[in-house]
């Protein structure tokens, strides 16, 4: 009978956490760093978060307006990682190449669209109120 041989057990999950958080820091580094878009984005982001704080809104508003913020912000890497992905892949114009470009702009688009509409429902009523 053959005895299975024992492999050393490794325990640094740890390292490789740390490791993970690493890239995912270099990925947003990169993101802010080369995306005058995600610069905005985040401008705008932060903007909306300092009326908040001075409209005093409701925690529930706030989940709401921090998941806004997060989901154009993610959106605006996503397409910055498909861009990548499609430039690799296919360094020459290809209508396909194009299609992917598009659509996951128009996403960051609507997202962005919709950002505002949300930040309206949100921060208008109070504003409308310390205003008038």
């Amino acid at each position: 009978m053959i005895e299975p041989v024992a492999h050393p057990v490794r325990r640094r999950p740890f390292g490789r956490l740390l490791r993970s958080f690493g890239y995912a820091f270099a990925g947003v580094g990169y993101l802010f760093r080369t995306q005058p878009n995600a610069r905005i984005e985040l401008a705008f982001g932060i903007a909306a978060l300092g009326m908040a704080t001075w409209l005093n809104i409701s925690r529930v508003e706030w989940a709401v307006l921090i998941l806004t913020i997060a989901a154009v912000i993610i959106l605006e890497g996503l397409n910055t990682a498909i861009e990548a992905a499609v430039d690799l892949a296919s360094p020459d114009i290809h209508p396909k190449a194009k299609i992917a470009k598009d659509v996951a702009a128009g996403m960051v688009l609507i997202a962005a669209i919709a950002s505002v509409g949300v930040g309206l429902l949100i921060l208008g009523p109070p504003l409308w109120e310390k205003v008038m």
